[in-house]
């Protein structure tokens, strides 16, 4: 209430969140005190924890520190792939690619948790996500991707068609920086996934490259 009425008085707009923040590769012990001054920037709707070659129960408990924190300033925590392991670490749902396991299983098992599809440059796997229910697409790569360099390429006609006749929002992934993501939000994106530019931007710490985001 205090913090609205000195934006009010200021003439300050709040953020708006529209970052999707996945994690690096690997998260080492000084990640979390990175993580906490990234959130505190307030422009990051949810944050994924994508870690392929990590034990269940390293994975455990890097999550429930990490969920702290995402809970500490409202950001919606993702697992990616581990459906399974979502109520478990009382993440708030749950992101999948399209060899991840059955959408069908994953749907039903999440119940009212999210569900985020990726669809790549696909118009028929951005409406078959839909079938399932998801609660949020994603397309991509945009961009040449240091995450994924060898990820399908996805273009800017994809995005169009998916506004216009997918009612969900839109998470758009693949090398977004600060001097392209402008235009996938003017396109019809509503999220813009980064995690390169943050975690591993040569130039800016974390907590300096997430303020590009804006």
């Amino acid at each position: 209430m205090v913090r609205k009425l000195r934006e009010r008085v200021c003439g300050l707009k709040p953020l708006k969140r529209f970052v999707y923040l996945i994690s690096p590769i690997k998260i080492e012990r000084s990640f979390y005190k990175k993580l906490d001054k990234v959130l505190s920037f307030k422009n990051v709707k949810f944050f994924q924890l994508r870690l392929k070659r990590v034990n269940v129960n390293s994975l455990l408990k890097i999550a429930n520190k990490i969920r702290k924190i995402t809970k500490k300033h409202k950001v919606k925590f993702i697992l990616n792939d581990n459906f399974h392991l979502v109520n478990k670490t009382k993440a708030d749902g749950c992101h999948m690619g399209q060899l991840d396991g059955s959408f069908k299983i994953a749907r039903k098992k999440l119940k009212n948790k999210i569900l985020g599809i990726t669809c790549h440059n696909s118009k028929n796997l951005a409406v078959n996500a839909i079938k399932y229910k998801a609660d949020y697409i994603a397309h991509g790569s945009f961009f040449r991707s240091k995450l994924k360099p060898k990820a399908q390429k996805a273009n800017l006609n994809v995005l169009k068609w998916s506004k216009n006749n997918i009612k969900k929002p839109i998470v758009v992934i693949g090398g977004i920086n600060n001097l392209n993501y402008k235009k996938l939000l003017n396109t019809g994106a509503k999220y813009i996934a980064i995690s390169s530019f943050i975690w591993d931007n040569p130039k800016l710490k974390p907590e300096l490259a997430i303020k590009k985001f804006k």
